[in-house]
């Protein structure tokens, strides 16, 4: 299954969350930037409400596309031992791509919020979207800073992502649902017909379009 584009993929994905909809305590948090386009039609389906959640990705010098770790909002970083001893990144080059990374993940926050403050997240059900995952850097660092802040329950969802990715992270959360897990994959955009780049106005936007919403879901 080829998705049109990241709305197609946030329906089929929303089909598959059908059992929160309309259900109390529910959060969906997107990954910007891809991950909001699709997490905002899971949220519009839900009738819940939707805030980001930033996470970035740290990228092997000149390799950005192999990532070695992550960080996320909170301060919270991942690293990948096995991808780190592999490409023979020092110590130096890690702490040098994250202090890049961060500044960027700070930027992003007040770009995307224009000063709201985060949705609360302890006690709540919450659903994290992203429109594909790979590796699971990202994702693994962006579950380790959300199980800190104490949420009920916690869903990661997903168009797309390979088998051995969908296996060892479903050990890491409450649920994991993802609409497709093919055996062979290369890529997330291989997925979509239109896999073009989101901008920050467009995930700035639908977070104001959400908010204009009414939902079920309450704090």
């Amino acid at each position: 299954m080829i998705f049109l584009d990241r709305e197609e993929a946030g329906r089929e994905l929303a089909k598959k969350l059908k059992a929160y909809e309309k259900t109390v305590h529910v959060l969906v948090l997107g990954i910007p930037r891809g991950g909001v386009p699709v997490a905002f039609q899971v949220a519009t389906e839900l009738r819940a409400p939707l805030d980001v959640f930033v996470v970035r990705k740290l990228g092997v010098p000149g390799r950005e596309e192999l990532a070695f770790g992550a960080i996320a909002s909170g301060g919270i970083r991942f690293l990948d031992s096995e991808i780190v001893e592999a490409v023979g990144i020092s110590d130096l080059e890690i702490e040098l791509i994250t202090a890049k990374e961060r500044q960027e993940l700070e930027r992003r926050e007040v770009a995307y919020r224009g000063g709201r403050p985060p949705l609360a997240v302890q006690g709540q059900t919450v659903i994290l979207v992203d429109d594909g995952i790979a590796t699971g850097s990202s994702m693994q660092v962006a579950i380790t800073a959300l199980r800190q802040m104490k949420p009920a329950r916690l869903v990661v969802a997903t168009p797309v992502a390979p088998v051995s990715t969908c296996k060892r992270l479903r050990r890491e959360v409450d649920e994991l649902i993802c609409v497709q897990m093919p055996a062979s994959f290369y890529a997330i955009g291989e997925f979509y017909e239109n896999f073009s780049q989101v901008s920050d106005e467009e995930v700035t936007d639908l977070l104001c379009r959400i908010t204009r919403q009414p939902t079920t879901s309450v704090a």
